[in-house]
């Protein structure tokens, strides 16, 4: 009789472990409508090229790093609760958003790529309904981004990979460096 007891309330823990799990899943995941959500009206999600998945800052929680469209994102800056960052620019020399996101793309098909980036807080991570922090980076021309690990001095970061588009088609990285984002040049492809 006990082993009997045993077996339907592990079979029902079961159950309802792969319910919450897979409703758990179907809310979490990184699409338009998460992206408005978060960002506003004026974002649009880029499916082809995705979101990553990563601890950029860090602390041990989870963050997302999305690719996105955006014709003005400072417009939603205060509603939303996010921070339009430039660290491309900053690394050549001036990076205030509210001047450089006046600069136009020469290539029509880059105008308005940004990348957005949640950092996750409590046990929900970048799920969470009120993320410990959210930015959006903008001048950064993008044709795929990535979370990896990158060799800073004697320690281990995550950081974001970007392969850049338009003419240079370099490669570079984008880092928390406990304050802010920084923005590393890491060369041209070998071909």
């Amino acid at each position: 009789m006990r082993k009997t007891w045993l077996a339907v309330l592990f079979s029902v823990a079961v159950a309802v472990g792969a319910f919450a799990q897979a409703s758990t899943t179907a809310s979490s995941k990184v699409d338009n409508d998460y992206v408005q959500q978060q960002f506003g009206t004026e974002f649009t999600y880029i499916d082809k090229v995705g979101a990553s998945f990563g601890d950029l800052d860090g602390d041990g929680v989870e963050d997302v790093v999305i690719a996105a469209k955006c014709k003005n994102p400072l417009i939603d800056q205060a509603e939303h609760d996010y921070q339009v960052i430039d660290p491309m620019n900053s690394f050549y020399g001036y990076g205030d958003p509210k001047m450089t996101t006046t600069f136009s793309e020469g290539d029509p098909t880059l105008r308005g790529l940004v990348i957005l980036i949640v950092h996750g807080s409590g046990p929900e991570a970048w799920k969470s309904s009120k993320p410990r922090a959210k930015f959006v980076v903008v001048n950064l021309p993008y044709r795929m981004i990535s979370v990896k690990k990158m060799r800073m001095g004697k320690k281990t970061i995550e950081a974001l990979y970007v392969k850049e588009a338009g003419y240079r088609e370099e490669s570079s990285a984008v880092f928390f460096d406990g304050k802010k984002f920084r923005y590393v040049p890491m060369g041209g492809e070998m071909e």
